[in-house]
């Protein structure tokens, strides 16, 4: 197996901005000044019909999508969408509506249509705005994150590059046979945001990626696997050819698979895998399921729920993060804190709504969890993957999970999987079909150690993590 981390050579050179002028650029067809108005003018109509309160955003985003299958030009794909979205608020009886379409006369039916719903909708008592001051301030809200990173490609240019990290791929070995594709996409949009509160804000973001899927064998013996590259700054992308070797170099180590007994044992999740348990994390302690009480970490604010030597850690303001935001969906300022300190829960994922529903404050978290890291304090530099190999001692490597089988109200867990058998701390051979089994809470408390191969996926970054003890289900 190589490494996680592939840094290759940089093919373009992005550079951050903030779309502040009068003149639309970067590829978008509205210039930040139209959206500001936008805001204002539906604002002004809401209260013009008597709403207490109201909320809008306009946001537009653009991009490319180019694959290419054996070579050839499979698709070439551009898209472009914009939208004004409208919540109104009369006392505590809320109303939503959206457009595509920003004409004076169509901007006031949306107002209307969300003004007409608030006025049928049964009240909530925990309906409404954000208090005012857990609103982000003007400076905090134009904190520039370096989220966008434009990236003048065209579909010849970017259908050239998903070829050569597909040829790079099939290049790797005679035993890489074809090919499911290789891909390239870049992204990015812009939004503005306000509410009748005082809020004002919005800024522009990209996100572009690289991605190859070959596949090695014949017959009932082929396997597949794939890998990818995406940042918002194109500049930072790994070299085409990285990527496709890489590709190519994990789909050979899965031939020859085999199936094992059904046993009890050690489990180590790859790395990029490993942010799935910190998604399960965020999702049993995010507010709407809390207040739904449809999670199994219910009232574990205080509780110690992973080991002493484990902490979770957010940082909003991380420049070019994924998951990085001076405010969130509602307007709300963010910021860094401790999520789980020394295995403990210092805090949930709240928004405004949730929040009231659960008697607490927002964290500032509409939208979601910003840039989580998942850290062990017993971690050493030199703890990369083979170093976890060898604490794995005899088990299961795990580097691909199937199926959504987990139950967040009881916190069951069970997976399809296919990985590699580990004996004496070193890789033995593939394995394939078969299902590891167990509880998150359990999970979470058995959690023995985090690699320092920290990888990122999406907002979420963590080495492998090493599970003392799973069921695994063979033949």
């Amino acid at each position: 197996m190589g490494s996680l981390g592939i840094i290759g050579s940089a093919f373009h050179t992005g550079s951050s901005c903030n779309m502040t002028s009068s003149r639309t650029e970067h590829g978008f067809s509205y210039p930040r000044e139209q959206f500001q108005q936008i805001v204002e003018d539906c604002l002004a109509m809401a209260r013009e019909l008597g709403a207490s309160d109201a909320s809008v955003e306009v946001s537009e985003g653009a991009g490319l999508s180019v694959s290419v299958r054996k070579g050839d030009l499979e698709n070439v794909e551009r898209n472009r969408d914009k939208s004004v979205g409208v919540s109104v608020y009369v006392g505590q009886r809320r109303g939503n509506a959206s457009s595509s379409d920003f004409s004076p006369d169509a901007l006031r039916q949306t107002v209307r249509a969300a003004f007409d719903i608030a006025r049928f909708t049964a009240e909530d008592p925990a309906a409404g705005l954000p208090d005012a001051e857990d609103l982000a301030t003007p400076a905090e809200a134009a904190r520039d994150l370096a989220l966008f990173f434009p990236w003048d490609i065209d579909a010849q240019r970017a259908a050239e590059l998903a070829q050569r990290c597909e040829h790079a791929a099939m290049a790797t070995d005679r035993r890489i046979t074809n090919s499911e594709g290789a891909a390239v996409s870049a992204q990015q949009s812009h939004f503005w945001a306000g509410n009748s509160r005082g809020f004002r804000g919005g800024y522009a973001t990209s996100r572009h990626y690289l991605s190859v899927s070959p596949i090695a064998g014949k017959g009932a013996g082929m396997q597949r696997d794939a890998w990818y590259s995406s940042m918002r700054d194109a500049a930072e992308l790994a070299a085409p050819e990285a990527v496709g070797r890489y590709a190519a170099e994990r789909a050979l180590s899965r031939l020859k698979s085999r199936k094992i007994a059904t046993c009890e044992v050690p489990v180590l999740f790859e790395a990029p895998l490993a942010s799935g348990l910190l998604g399960a994390y965020v999702q049993a302690t995010s507010g709407g399921s809390l207040y739904r009480k449809a999670s199994f970490l219910l009232d574990s604010l205080g509780q110690r729920i992973l080991p002493e030597h484990v902490d979770v850690d957010e940082d909003p303001h991380q420049p070019r993060g994924k998951g990085s935001a001076p405010f969130d969906d509602e307007g709300v300022r963010t910021s860094a804190r401790k999520v789980v300190e020394a295995g403990v829960v210092q805090s949930y994922f709240l928004s405004s709504y949730s929040a009231r529903k659960l008697g607490l404050r927002t964290t500032g978290h509409a939208g979601g969890s910003q840039n989580l890291a998942l850290r062990s304090r017993l971690t050493r530099p030199s703890d990369d993957l083979e170093a976890m190999l060898r604490k794995l001692g005899r088990g299961l490597f795990v580097t691909e999970l199937m199926g959504q089988g987990v139950n967040f109200v009881t916190g069951d867990y069970s997976r399809g999987a296919a990985g590699f058998w580990v004996e004496g701390g070193r890789i033995a051979f593939p394995v394939h079909e078969v299902t590891i089994a167990g509880n998150l809470k359990q999970m979470f408390q058995d959690l023995a150690a985090v690699g320092a191969d920290v990888y990122t996926q999406g907002s979420k970054s963590t080495g492998s993590v090493l599970i003392t003890r799973m069921k695994v289900a063979g033949s």
